[in-house]
């Protein structure tokens, strides 16, 4: 396997990414680095002979913004590894559509994992996660990943057609001590926030609900509508007090 490989990842509110950085310095390889969720970056083929795509799951599925950019990418036989980061819920069809993808795109998907991260919407769900037990899992992974020697697409759980993606026709809003400085438009991965007439608006047909915005605002002054914020709440009640489990898969 070639010295280098090549990460594209989305991480809005850096769960993804913690867990793409303990794999890839497990794997002690020289990354390149490519952040789907920014919108300057341009992406750029891979070269290394190693792929890594990470994503985070919503709602059983992986973003649309990660689905549209990583369909981009010719794998002309390159290995790869796919990573669903999910929020202590369930991964669902996540795993299973980001190797399709893959695998279309000429990839060949010698492993893949769906890992635990603190979940962005209730973090009370997953608190802490990563912690010390799952970076030794991560770490494991990685090892195997890194002496693996295998030649073939290896399968993953999940149903086609795919679940539904997530439609919800609602986005965080702006509390009265918005400054307008416009951390959350300049961080939002689909231009779904503009300053409209000195207030920061939010085009809810655009939001993906990933939280990147509500993630980087300097002062805390973006939120869920409260309503929404409480059916979440509740629906993921049942686990809060739950740890589930990471899964490999080679």
């Amino acid at each position: 396997m070639s010295d280098k490989m090549e990460v594209y990842y989305f991480s809005p509110t850096g769960g993804t990414k913690k867990v793409s950085d303990i794999f890839a310095a497990a794997v002690g390889k020289e990354a390149v680095w490519h952040d789907l969720g920014d919108k300057q970056t341009v992406i750029e083929q891979p070269q290394g002979e190693l792929v890594v795509v990470a994503a985070p799951v919503f709602a059983g599925r992986i973003p649309s913004v990660v689905s549209e950019k990583i369909k981009m990418l010719c794998g002309k036989g390159k290995k790869a590894v796919a990573i669903a980061v999910y929020g202590n819920r369930a991964y669902e069809d996540a795993l299973l559509e980001m190797n399709d993808i893959l695998i279309q795109g000429g990839f060949t998907v010698i492993a893949a994992a769906a890992f635990v991260a603190q979940h962005s919407i209730v973090p009370e769900v997953g608190a802490g996660r990563p912690d010390t037990e799952d970076e030794k899992e991560i770490r494991a992974f990685a090892e195997a990943v890194k002496n693996s020697t295998a030649a073939e697409n290896i399968h993953v759980p999940g149903n086609r057609p795919y679940r539904p993606g997530m439609n919800v026709q609602a986005a965080p809003l702006s509390l009265p001590e918005c400054t307008v400085c416009g951390a959350c438009a300049k961080i939002c991965p689909t231009n779904a926030i503009a300053n409209e007439d000195g207030k920061m608006a939010t085009d809810a047909a655009k939001c993906i609900l990933c939280m990147a915005c509500v993630h980087a605002c300097p002062l805390q002054a973006r939120i869920l509508p409260p309503p929404l914020q409480e059916k979440t709440d509740n629906m993921l009640a049942a686990f809060r007090d739950t740890r589930n489990k990471n899964e490999v898969f080679f």
